[in-house]
Parts: C-alpha cells; structure tokens; sequence
C-alpha cells in the first residue's frame, strides 16, 4: 500500500517528529532557562492593534469570514503595498488573506508542485517549507548559504534551476540567518523563471524588521516581475501578533485564485476579529514601522554583545529576529549537542542551525547556533549575563559543551 504523504513526516518509530522549536521550547520549560530558540516575542502588540480586536469581538464579528478575507483587510494589505512599495494591488482580484504565513506557503506549494516537480530553496532552510515540499510529491533543491554572510551565489541559482522547476522559493529578510537578498539576486530569480516556466514565491514576513538603515526590496517591485511572482507576508513578526495567524498573499488574480482553489480546503477561513485589527495596524503611521525596527536592532545589538562577552563568534543580520552565532571557539564542534547542553550551562535555549540543513549538507553548518533576540530587554539582559558566564577560560572544550 502506498504510504500517505504525512508519513513522509513521521520518525522511525512512526510518530511525528515534533519541530525543533517545539522540542527546545519544552527543554526550556522543563529546566527554567530562557527561551531565545523559538521566534516569537513576549511582548504584546500596539494597543491600537489590540483594542480593534476587542471592538471587533463585542461588535459580534466572530463568524466565518468572506473567503478571500475581509474586504476591510484587503484593502488594508493593498494601501499597504502602495504606500511601502509603490505597488498597485486590487484588494478584490490580487489579494488573499490566509491563516499565517504557513498556510499561504502550504497552499501556493500544493497548488503548484505536482509529484516530481523541482522546488528551489536557500539553505538553511525555514522548516516548514521542506515539510510542504515533501507533502506535495515535489524534489527540493537547495541553495547554500554560506557563513558568516549568508550571501547566496548567484551562479548557484543558476544551476539549482531548470526546466523541472516549477517553483523558486525565496525569503527576505531571511530565516534563520537575517540575511537580505539583493535585488539584482532578485531579479536573477524572474529571469531564471521566465526561462524556465516557473514562478517566484517570496516569504517576506519579516519585510519590516530590517536593520543598519537598509530597506526591504520585494521582488514583486522588479521587472518582469508581473505574472511570475507571488508575494507572501503576515502580520504576526511585525505586530508581535503571532498567535493570531493573520497571513496574505499579493498575486496577479489567475494565480492568486489557484492559491485560493487549495487553501479553501485547508483552514477555509481564519481569525474574523483579528483581521479589522491588522487592518488597523496595516494603516499605522510610519513612526510606529521605524521605532519597532529601531528597538529590535538594539536588542540585537545588546543579544550579539553578550554572546560575543561568551566567546562566540556573531553573524550581524541585517533583519529578521534571529541572530547566528559560532559555538567552535567554546570547543563545541556539535551544535545539536551544544544545545542540548545550553541550558545546564548558561541556562539559555537556541537551536543548532543544523536543523534547518538537510542532514546530507549538515556539515558546514555543525557548529552554529540560532538564537532569537526579540524578547523584552530585560530578559535578553539576563541571557547575556548567562551566556558570558561561559567564555573560553570557562572551559567549554568538547563537541558536547560539558563545562
């Protein structure tokens, strides 16, 4: 009997592996350390954001939603493309709101990967991505993206794609690493998609928390770019929204509505309060974009500090909520088993990059570890404190971090 496409995601004793995330989570609850492995804040939104919910759930909207979203929202997310990027979006014909930004990735992955078809990743990798590539029948095809810049090659690109290409898939700001592409990566991209008959999706969740004055460029900004690209986002990284599960996507209306034939089949509609909310904080003015990308860099900046006082070496992301660092200087060669000994350590979580590598392409990355730095001062003030208790003269000399 053929197997089904979940088993494609369970472990050798046939159970689901549960994600990094929720594993790191659980050592952290279990041994009281802090949390920087999963990215998600502790803080909660604008109140602006919040108070639209309320209003929204005493004003009884709390049944099923129109299935493309809410007219209210849509044309929220389409004002928002105008005024960040200049781009002229129908809310009605070229927007879709879905539950986060993993089930838009999920639906436009199903809606245009058939079995055998060819998916191009940068690597690491954002785990769900390799999940949904599995679930659809499709080939993933991998990128590298080299420390300490995580700067992908353009000529890899070029022989990662091919006429079996159907999708390539890129995010920016990226995670794990907080790299930024370029745009003339990007429309390397389109061009290699027009050759190939392929589309361009581009995870762009993290678009406004970019750092050191850079801007986000999205793809769909760029020429040729009409027709081949759909664009994804959500609301949860920039209003600190995360449990909400507010996503879109921003597509031309013949591939926006091949997303919709799947993913009306998947959630059918999602979180009716909240939209009005994020359709609030959609119109924010631009104090509110700037400050929260200004706050997030100095809590990069005090999280970077405190793991360099440690003895790691840092990568300087340009956005995103994650920070790499290099465990090799501690003499733990093995970052899955430096994680699993951090919390005895330092008493601090993060996740081996390792984890968003295919096990075949592991080992460049077998040292670093991600940590997430958007979490309130204080607490990141604490880790560092930890974490500087661990510096080399400490003696952090094996693979496995025994102190």
């Amino acid at each position: 009997m053929r197997a089904a496409r979940g088993a494609l995601l369970l472990g050798e004793d046939d159970v689901p592996r549960p994600t990094i995330f929720a594993e790191m989570s659980a050592l952290a609850a279990a041994t009281g350390a802090i949390n920087l492995g999963q990215g998600f804040p502790d803080e909660d939104g604008p109140p602006e954001v919040l108070e639209a919910a309320r209003e929204a759930i005493s004003a009884g909207q709390n049944q099923y939603p129109p299935g493309l979203g809410m007219p209210v929202l849509r044309e929220a997310i389409a004002r928002h493309q105008k005024r960040f990027y200049g781009l002229d979006v129908d809310p009605d014909d070229e927007v879709l709101v879905t539950a986060g930004a993993t089930e838009a990735l999920a639906a436009v992955l199903l809606a245009f990967v058939d079995a055998g078809d060819e998916v191009v990743t940068l690597e690491p990798v954002y785990d769900s991505y390799a999940a949904v590539i599995a679930l659809a029948q499709g080939r993933h095809v991998a990128v590298p993206l080299a420390s300490p810049g995580f700067v992908p090659d353009p000529d890899a690109l070029r022989a990662a794609v091919s006429d079996r290409t159907s999708v390539i898939l890129l995010n920016s700001p990226h995670n794990p690493t907080g790299a930024m592409l370029d745009p003339a990566f990007l429309d390397l991209a389109i061009e290699l998609a027009h050759r190939h008959d392929a589309i361009v999706v581009t995870d762009e969740v993290y678009e406004h928390l970019v750092f050191d004055g850079r801007r986000h460029v999205p793809a769909a900004t760029r020429p040729g770019a009409r027709g081949r690209v759909i664009t994804i986002s959500s609301a949860g990284k920039t209003f600190s929204t995360t449990g909400w599960k507010i996503g879109w996507i921003t597509a031309p209306r013949e591939l926006r509505d091949a997303v919709l034939a799947v993913k009306q089949f998947l959630t059918y509609v999602n979180g009716a309060p909240f939209q009005p909310a994020i359709a609030r904080g959609l119109d924010l003015p631009d104090s509110f974009f700037t400050e929260t990308a200004a706050v997030l860099q100095t809590k990069r900046d005090l999280l970077s500090d405190g793991l360099r006082a440690a003895g790691f070496s840092v990568s300087r992301p340009s956005g995103s909520y994650f920070v790499i660092a290099d465990a090799a200087p501690l003499g733990a060669t093995d970052a899955d088993a430096f994680c699993r000994k951090l919390p005895e350590l330092a008493g601090v979580v993060g996740v081996p990059l390792t984890a968003f590598v295919h096990p075949d392409r592991r080992g460049p990355y077998r040292s670093l570890v991600r940590f997430a730095f958007c979490k309130r001062t204080e607490v990141l003030t604490a880790a560092a404190a930890r974490l500087a208790a661990i510096a080399p003269e400490k003696g952090v000399q094996t693979g496995t971090a025994d102190p």
